[in-house]
């Protein structure tokens, strides 16, 4: 397969995520769509071209990990891991409802592929600063992907996490920092400014740093990761600039964190991903 061939594959791939994003939320009616969406173009790229794993054997001992450390994001997660095969992803539509194995946020014991359960930011990328060691000192090849919100970058145990990453120099750490600029309360400058940039912080705790102009860009996306992978004795940062809500015709114009549209907009929604995928499809 040719480069050209795999970029359309995993725009395709996106695609097919974000419109199964858009079901599985629509058929709860609410939830977390703008942090959701804004990461349907790496995780394409991730589960769609670099991470090695097994749908029949999820928790073979020898594949690479996955955190997602805004673990509010979890419908995204759900759309990936069941397009990638784990389970039928129809059955991710049980969303957040009593009893389902699809809750809001990502839990390990809950859903086939999920690798560490994630919610209380700042948690995930600790917890995949932890694996990360842990397959280090175990002397395996396995990569540990985690994916950090820029809001959650709030927080103080986000670079402590940075810190200890860095010394221990975990190279087979890469972390993907959704900057889409938004968080529950507002714009993220306006909440709690992040100075010089997320870029310039991971370089000052000592990681390989990558900023991408537009991190909904699998191309773009790809070729970090790549970079990342030749990287040693730094964990790698991907800052991915993206757009909150990317896809999704209510939210993507005022970046919503959460939305409850009406069932008019969602089906608005829907139809809208629908015909973006046949476009790519068609590309």
């Amino acid at each position: 397969m040719t480069k050209q061939e795999k970029m359309h594959e995993l725009r395709v791939f996106a695609a097919e995520i974000r419109l199964e994003t858009l079901k599985i939320i629509g058929a709860r009616g609410f939830g977390h769509v703008g942090g959701s969406m804004s990461m349907a173009d790496a995780m394409a790229v991730a589960y769609g071209a670099y991470m090695n794993v097994d749908v029949k054997n999820p928790r073979w001992e020898d594949r690479d990990l996955f955190v997602l450390s805004k673990g509010h994001a979890g419908p995204v997660m759900y759309a990936t891991l069941g397009l990638k095969g784990f389970y039928p992803v129809s059955d991710a539509y049980q969303l957040n409802q009593n009893g389902t194995n699809f809750p809001s946020h990502t839990d390990r014991t809950k859903t086939i592929g999920v690798d560490l359960t994630t919610g209380s930011l700042g948690q995930g990328i600790s917890e995949a600063v932890g694996a990360a060691t842990g397959l280090k000192a175990q002397g395996k090849a396995s990569k540990v992907f985690v994916a950090v919100g820029d809001g959650e970058s709030d927080e103080g145990q986000v670079w402590e996490a940075a810190q200890f990453a860095a010394h221990y120099k975990l190279d087979n750490l890469i972390c993907f920092v959704d900057n889409n600029k938004m968080q529950l309360d507002g714009a993220v400058d306006t909440i709690m400014s992040h100075g010089k940039g997320l870029a310039a912080k991971f370089d000052a705790f000592g990681w390989n740093v990558i900023e991408l102009a537009d991190g909904n860009d699998v191309e773009q996306i790809y070729d970090a990761v790549a970079a990342a992978y030749e990287t040693k004795e730094k964990p790698t940062a991907i800052i991915l600039n993206t757009v909150k809500g990317k896809g999704a015709t209510f939210a993507e114009p005022s970046g919503a964190h959460s939305s409850q549209p009406s069932a008019e907009e969602w089906a608005e929604a829907i139809k809208a991903s629908e015909e973006a995928l046949a476009a790519v499809k068609a590309e």
